[in-house]
């Protein structure tokens, strides 16, 4: 029996140090103005039989061998409120989390890919096209996206389920994704 071809909808580090106004590296009011569209992404991905990935960041405090410590505060600190799903996604992973087309994965770098299994479990679900959301649009999203175009899969990036830090970040984004990732970029 051969598997057909499938999407998968990667909500990338939408967590409350991201996007809660009390967070440590947050993206603030851009990044909550897109909760109701990740979750109709889901929806619609789930009920089109597609897969729904969550890369989550997850740090150690402090940590001396990792790089981004002396860029940036500490966030994402496994099991602290921090490191969980910021509003809306919370509740819609807790009623999900048991699908079996649904899974939460760690990362540890910018890319959903770095580190990971996730190329490996895209093909052995016969993943060939990705649907990009979540945060910062201009750092881990932009960094899985350069890893996925590198591994030859489709993007689509809607531009209304992602968020950056700042809006020059955001535009930049948007335009790398298109103009140099042949990504297909939508409303």
């Amino acid at each position: 029996m051969e598997l057909s071809s499938q999407d998968a909808l990667l909500i990338i580090d939408y967590t409350n140090d991201f996007v809660d106004d009390k967070g440590a590296l947050t993206c603030g009011k851009s990044g909550q103005l897109i909760a109701d569209r990740i979750i109709e992404l889901a929806d619609q991905t789930l009920a089109d039989g597609g897969w729904v990935i969550l890369p989550t960041d997850v740090h150690v405090p402090n940590d001396p061998y990792h790089p981004e410590t002396k860029l940036f505060p500490s966030h994402n600190v496994r099991d602290t409120w921090g490191w969980e799903y910021y509003g809306p996604l919370a509740t819609w992973y807790e009623t999900h989390k048991d699908d079996a087309q649904v899974w939460m994965m760690d990362k540890t770098r910018y890319s959903s890919f770095a580190g990971t299994s996730l190329d490996l479990d895209l093909r052995a679900r016969h993943i060939n096209h990705l649907i990009l959301t979540g945060v910062c649009t201009d750092i881990c999203v932009l960094h899985t996206a350069v890893d996925a175009y590198n591994l030859n899969y489709p993007m689509t990036i809607p531009a209304s389920a992602v968020a950056a830090l700042t809006d020059e970040g955001q535009q930049w984004a948007l335009g790398h994704f298109k103009g140099v990732l042949g990504a297909e970029v939508i409303q």
